[in-house]
């Protein structure tokens, strides 16, 4: 085969192997750049490709120079007595020393190429290391602003380690090859000597150089990186330096650069006199010495001997960095404290004076009406809720807080699954479900503030476009603007259709797009359909979730998207994002290694064409300004949001669940207290009940008046009590609404008296000989008690604690809420209202006395206590006991005689009040 032959014959492999492992990259990227095209946030895109791609050239490039020099090197000159192999005398002999001194090339291109692809995920390592950020803090031990350990000392270290790795490469691949020349060999040492180790005085020269190299570039990231890593160091009772770390480490990590210092002159002077072998071994020897005694024993000896002994004395300084980094670092420093009797009796005009309090009490919890939203408002089997979320409205002139749940389009519920039907017909779920949270109809349901299909609201609010393209469970992709007709909703035993008007989604263009396409997505009717046009649009990474991490690879997110209603009636999604980073030095970690956070963007995705936009709601951190320069455009001032959404963020679960936890601990400033735990707190947790996903804490939202506030807002409220005891220590709000954003604000409750805590209320609940008999006669009878969420409720210096009880048929899907158990001080009372267990607590109905009888909503009987809701609920136990007594059901007919006779009790209590 001639020269030219088989150079095409290589150049046809290559391009084969780049066209299998390069082509489906390359497709996905074309689909990328569309799809970062629509949603305008191109610079995302083509900045993070452009690093990556730098980045694998350099360190690609610099790896195959480097390997490919040092090899070239190491062939050069003859060699004396090469490694000769023959098969039979027929055969010539292979020179396998030169064979294999060949292979420098595909071995440094083959190395180069997979360094190249292994750098490429550092791309944001670099992009902050250019575009870094000062935090205006400076760290307590080396003065340096916390900015250097967040973004210059991760570039270093990546840069440095880098180098070395080169060097090591360099070396394991030269000395085999100076091997093979017989440039080194292993010599005996005459009689009673130990074998001696012989190199020629060029390849000594080369080799001496590498390791003197490495030696260098030790001693650079022992002074550079290792020093200031000292601060994430976990040596004492915190994380950070410790005495230890600065009174033993530090001295050894200098004195070790210096050695190694040496060691690099040691080795050069070796290679240059031809005695790099006892050069090395004393360099290397020397070198290893003094790192195992100096930063591994002697550490070591002075912890044990010297500092555990008196291990709070010397280490309060360091302990002090530890709580001040920490508290900085979680957004713990600016936590507000207010002090609480926690001792003061509520009385009537209290509870009355409180009414948004009392009015927004939840009673339904987002399992069971989760439950009831899918059994009475799914319609379809093709339509899901998969969440329900809490939020708050201006309804009808009354600040409500309210449960709501999307109804999304399930593809893998549909009667028949066919390419038309997922990607084509079937496009989009419709509309919501909203209920207020303290709302029941006669029968124990929830009433429905927005229901049925397509949405209608009963109350001011209202829905103008419910379709929802964009969702928490989203097809892949879909088609619009097709010939086939998009389902818009069932209209009894007919569908509506609609076709999509948004902007959302890619042009499908001509044939070439639609081939890209098909290959994105594997399916060949993309290709062939004649349903699909040119004109037709197709809508991918649909899911909240995927689109968000699509868009801005670089924050962490909020696991929980919730859907807003906005004031114009169109659907919005709102999901959290966090800037984080392991490198906030001194301060406290995460199992994942996570020692700093903030919320830093509110990211807003509508529903129906998925058009996004980052609002910057922490323009103070310094990890947001930094990728704001990096992106330049795509994130905007929350100045910017339009007041109709604004009305709807909330405080993110994600790092509140964080703040509260570590707040157990870090409410201590002290180093003393801090060191003996002696005020630990915890976040109680609710006992596992049927159903339920483990042990669930006691944190709720919670539309309420704080203490010392002058009108009721939405609050995000978890309660704290002490290490291993169950009653009472504080509580800790977070606040939502208007300029209030993001305040957080602890009360404390006094020492010296009880406070009962959730667990204790639980139990007293379960003690209660009217409430476990009730329960038992229920589950008897087919049915089985669903346990509600405790509510914890602070009302003025003082806390009611309040737990709905649902009943579920036995077979049923539907829970329904049948009483309300409330519990205050050494009481605790069930009744079928809140209404009626608060006027059983404090002699009188909960309604400020000038408030109206609440309106009937939706045709459904009212809940309130009064006169007339006694007298209706005494008509229906007189109707349900008559028709038990038809259907020969005798236990009901009992039950319901027994609870008419304690209504009319109540009636003629009220009735004889003055």
């Amino acid at each position: 085969m001639t020269m030219s032959r088989r150079r095409l014959v290589w150049i046809l492999v290559i391009a084969v192997f780049a066209a299998f492992f390069f082509f489906p990259s390359l497709i996905s990227l074309l689909v990328d750049w569309w799809w970062f095209q629509e949603i305008g946030y191109q610079v995302v895109f083509t900045r993070e490709l452009v690093t990556r791609v730098l980045l694998f050239l350099v360190a690609g490039g610099l790896t195959f120079g480097t390997l490919y020099l040092n090899l070239r090197t190491a062939q050069r000159g003859l060699v004396p007595d090469p490694i000769v192999f023959r098969i039979g005398q027929s055969v010539p002999r292979v020179d396998l020393t030169r064979a294999l001194l060949r292979l420098s090339l595909p071995v440094s291109l083959f190395i180069a190429v997979v360094v190249g692809f292994g750098a490429t995920p550092a791309w944001a390592i670099v992009l902050r290391f250019i575009y870094g950020t000062p935090f205006g803090i400076k760290d307590p031990v080396f003065s340096r602003d916390i900015g250097f350990y967040v973004f210059t000392l991760p570039g270093l270290s990546a840069a440095l380690g880098f180098i070395s790795a080169l060097l090591v490469l360099s070396l394991i691949t030269a000395v085999p090859a100076y091997a093979l020349r017989g440039d080194i060999l292993l010599g005996s040492g005459g009689p009673r000597q130990p074998p001696r180790l012989r190199v020629e005085p060029s390849a000594g020269l080369h080799l001496a150089s590498l390791l003197a190299a490495l030696f260098l570039i030790t001693a650079l990231r022992l002074w550079l990186v290792d020093i200031p890593n000292l601060l994430y160091s976990s040596t004492g009772p915190l994380v950070g330096a410790s005495y230890t770390d600065l009174h033993a480490s530090l001295p050894a990590l200098r004195v070790s650069a210096v050695v190694a210092l040496l060691a690099a002159v040691m080795v050069m002077i070796g290679g240059v006199r031809g005695r790099l072998g006892r050069s090395a071994v004393l360099a290397i020897g020397g070198y290893m010495a003094v790192a195992i005694v100096g930063r591994s024993l002697f550490p070591s000896a002075m912890q044990k001997f010297v500092v555990a002994p008196t291990e709070l004395t010397r280490e309060t300084p360091y302990l002090r960095y530890h709580i001040a980094a920490t508290r900085q670092a979680w957004g713990l420093d600016s936590v507000e404290t207010r002090e609480l009797k926690g001792n003061d009796t509520l009385k009537l005009a209290d509870i009355r004076a409180n009414a948004p309090t009392i009015e927004n009490v939840r009673l339904w919890d987002r399992d069971p009406l989760l439950q009831t939203f899918g059994q009475l408002q799914e319609i379809r089997t093709y339509y899901d809720f998969v969440s329900v979320d809490d939020d708050r409205y201006w309804i009808d002139g009354k600040y409500r807080q309210v449960l709501l749940s999307p109804r999304e389009l399930n593809v893998r519920s549909l009667p028949t699954r066919t390419f038309i039907n997922e990607h084509l017909t079937f496009t989009h779920g419709m509309g919501l479900t909203m209920s207020p949270v303290n709302q029941v109809t006669s029968e124990g349901l929830p009433v429905l503030f927005i229901k049925d299909l397509p949405p209608v609201s009963t109350v001011s609010l209202k829905v103008t476009r419910p379709q929802i393209y964009y969702g928490e469970l989203a097809n892949e992709y879909v088609f619009t603007g097709t010939r086939q007709r998009e389902f818009d909703h069932p209209s009894g035993e007919k569908n509506v259709y609609a076709s999509y008007q948004g902007k959302g989604g890619v042009p499908i263009g001509n044939m070439l797009r639609r081939a890209i396409f098909a290959t994105q997505f594997g399916s060949s009717k993309i290709l062939f359909s004649g349903d699909i046009t040119n004109g037709s649009r197709v809508l991918y990474y649909r899911t909240i979730m995927d689109r968000a991490r699509k868009a801005l690879p670089f924050v962490v997110f909020d696991r929980d998207p919730y859907l807003v209603l906005a004031g114009d009636g169109t659907l919005k999604w709102i999901l959290d994002a966090y800037t984080a980073t392991d490198d906030y030095p001194y301060a406290q970690r995460l199992q994942d290694g996570t020692s700093y956070m903030r919320n830093s963007v509110k990211l807003v995705i509508d529903a129906y064409d998925g058009t996004l936009t980052a609002y910057v709601s922490a323009p103070n951190d310094p990890l947001i300004r930094t990728w704001s320069r990096i992106f330049p455009g795509i994130f905007v001032s929350m100045d910017s949001m339009p007041a109709d959404i604004r009305a709807h963020i909330r405080y993110p679960d994600g790092i509140y669940r964080i703040q509260t936890a570590l707040y157990t601990t870090y409410h201590m400033d002290e180093p003393d207290d801090f060191y003996h735990r002696e005020d630990q707190w915890q976040i109680p947790v609710a006992p596992e009940s049927e159903g339920s996903q483990g042990a669930v804490p006691f944190m709720r939202h919670i539309v309420m008046r704080l203490p010392e506030e002058k009108s009721a807002e939405y609050i995000y409220m978890v309660p704290f009590t002490p290490r291993g005891k169950d009653n009472l220590a504080a509580w800790m709000s977070a606040r939502n609404d208007g300029r209030e954003y993001g305040k957080l604000r602890v009360y404390r409750l006094s020492r010296q008296t009880l406070a009962y805590g959730p667990r204790q209320i639980v139990n007293r609940i379960n003690q209660d000989t009217e409430i476990s008999r009730q329960i038992s006669l229920w589950d008897q009878r087919g049915s089985r008690v669903i346990r509600g969420d405790l509510l914890v409720i602070p009302i003025e210096e003082s806390l009611l604690y309040v737990q709905p009880l649902y009943l579920q048929a036995e077979g049923g899907r539907i829970p329904e809420l049948k009483r309300v158990v409330i519990a205050y001080q050494n009481r605790v009372v069930m009744e079928e209202t809140l209404e009626g267990a608060l006027s059983e607590l404090f002699g009188g109905s909960s309604r400020p006395r000038n408030q109206p009888e609440p309106a009937v909503a939706g045709g459904e009987a009212p809940t309130d206590s009064g006169t007339k809701a006694l007298a209706e609920e005494a008509r229906q136990r007189y109707q349900a006991a008559l028709q038990a007594q038809r259907d020969l059901d005798w236990a009901k007919y009992g039950e319901e005689m027994r609870r008419l006779g304690e209504v009319l009790e109540r009636l003629g209590a009220q009735g004889s009040k003055p």
